[in-house]
């Protein structure tokens, strides 16, 4: 498909890369011509830069990795605020979180809540915020294969983020509609802090089988 990816930064380019591995066209737009064009370079020969203002026009669904400081200018380029992307599958990446502290930026609200106010009649979805680009593609056994929480309203577009997750080599779990998507921000910060403290953040979660879960819930004494 044709997948538009607003950003030009690390996480775009490798976000870009696996999905142009996994067949798919990405077109790479921001603020500055310039910094598509090389990032689009980056990405390699099925990406190409896109003009912001007609990339609505253009693409299946859009990704948004940007900083969250720019995260209402960026919208307001491919024209979200004037209902372009409206019915769209609109992915946030955005990570909107002090990294020197792991606070949330937002006073209230998400990231995600943002591009959906922003962007009328999109299909919004949080997902892909909480891993580094390094994470992708991943190659490795199913069974260990990265978990991304994602949220949103519209099960069509949960689906559809689901698919492009996949093609990264991950697996989608939904977690609740949009307005879960705080709490998925909030817990970007608390990796941060556990790193900060010196601690992979990986062990700092209980290791929980599902199916133990589901097996001990259906046991009666």
């Amino acid at each position: 498909m044709n997948l538009g990816i607003l950003g030009t930064g690390n996480l775009a380019v490798t976000l870009g890369r696996a999905w142009a591995a996994a067949g798919h066209s990405p077109l790479v737009a921001g603020r500055d011509p310039m910094h598509a064009r090389r990032a689009a370079g980056r990405i390699g020969p099925a990406a190409e830069a896109a003009d912001p203002a007609g990339l609505s026009a253009r693409v299946d669904a859009l990704v948004i990795a940007v900083a969250w400081e720019g995260l209402e200018a960026a919208l307001s380029l491919v024209g979200g605020p004037q209902g372009v992307l409206a019915g769209m599958t609109v992915i946030d990446c955005t990570n909107p979180v002090d990294y020197a502290t792991g606070d949330l930026k937002p006073a209230s609200g998400s990231a995600a809540a943002l591009v959906a106010h922003s962007a009328p009649g999109a299909r919004v979805v949080k997902a892909l915020h909480l891993f580094a680009g390094a994470s992708w593609p991943y190659a490795g056994p199913r069974e260990s294969a990265p978990v991304v929480a994602i949220c949103g309203d519209e099960p069509e577009a949960l689906d559809h983020a689901a698919a492009l997750i996949g093609d990264l080599g991950g697996r989608a779990a939904v977690v609740g509609g949009l307005g879960s998507a705080r709490q998925l921000e909030e817990a970007a910060g608390f990796v941060m802090r556990v790193v900060a403290a010196g601690h992979n953040p990986r062990l700092a979660v209980p290791d929980v089988d599902p199916a133990l879960l589901r097996a001990a819930g259906t046991t009666t004494d």
